[in-house]
């Protein structure tokens, strides 16, 4: 009878460590893939169902007047092969999301780059079809046209059906002081299309002249002085400079100023 018991007690004990050791891998499974979750992808699925916690008719710049130490790095006239993942890779290694400010005719030419970016994390915004102001501001179904075929090719791109990033951004800026007057005449068109704009606060001219990665950190730095909320303007093409060989320092002395990087995503409802 002694024995018999001792047989239970040992079978007991080895279900309860079978037990144990099914919970144990339940646990570390849904640990690792919450993990894998958080670390490779916050990517939305945009749609022109979405929309914003904003008035559409405002522009994105009211964030800049933000005292929150918080930075929106962007980059602009992309994907290009020779700097794009070259930046993907930089933004990765540090856990930072961007947003990517997208060329239709350059997603059309790279369209697995826009994936990556977009599974990745990364917001990717309107920049227009062709990035030629004469085309661009032909008239205005001209204008509407860029931005539906840009978003065209976005949904191509990554596979999300009646994709609408809600994001434009003038090339060159909707502050700079030509084709004033069609800009105006757009944002109607914008705001139909329940699309906000954005420019920006804070830049390293990285496409305006030759600089050093000295330089080109040193021009950030003071732009982003006395600033809170900054919308940081940078290139994926490396045309100019090679914006992605100063990313890194740039990213670790915002860091060190305080500030916690965003996306857009923090403005759309979906």
């Amino acid at each position: 009878m002694k024995k018999l018991f001792n047989t239970k007690v040992i079978v007991i004990k080895k279900k309860f460590i079978y037990i144990s050791i099914i919970i144990f891998i339940i646990v570390l499974s849904i640990t690792t893939l919450l993990a894998f979750n958080n670390t490779f992808s916050f990517a939305l699925e945009l749609d022109k169902k979405s929309f914003f916690t904003i008035d559409v008719d405002t522009t994105l710049d009211i964030i800049t007047k933000s005292d929150e130490k918080k930075a929106y790095l962007t980059f602009d006239d992309g994907p290009t092969t020779k700097a794009t993942t070259k930046i993907l890779d930089i933004l990765k290694e540090e856990n930072v999301k961007a947003t990517f400010f997208v060329v239709g005719k350059h997603v059309k030419e790279n369209p697995e780059i826009v994936k990556r970016e977009h599974d990745e994390g990364h917001y990717i915004a309107n920049h227009g079809y062709n990035h030629n102001n004469k085309l661009l501001y032909k008239n205005m179904d001209s204008f509407r046209n860029e931005i539906i075929q840009t978003d065209l090719e976005i949904s191509k791109a990554t596979g999300i059906n009646n994709y609408s990033s809600h994001i434009f951004r003038f090339p060159n800026g909707y502050m700079s002081h030509v084709y004033t007057s069609k800009k105006k005449e757009a944002l109607n068109v914008l705001s139909n299309l329940n699309y906000v704009y954005v420019d920006w606060n804070c830049l390293n001219k990285d496409s305006e002249t030759k600089y050093s990665n000295t330089q080109l950190l040193n021009n950030l730095k003071k732009s982003a002085k006395n600033k809170g909320t900054l919308i940081v303007l940078m290139h994926d093409t490396a045309d100019v400079n090679k914006t992605y060989n100063v990313l890194k320092d740039s990213i670790d002395y915002l860091k060190s100023q305080g500030y916690l990087f965003s996306t857009f995503y923090d403005f759309i409802k979906i």
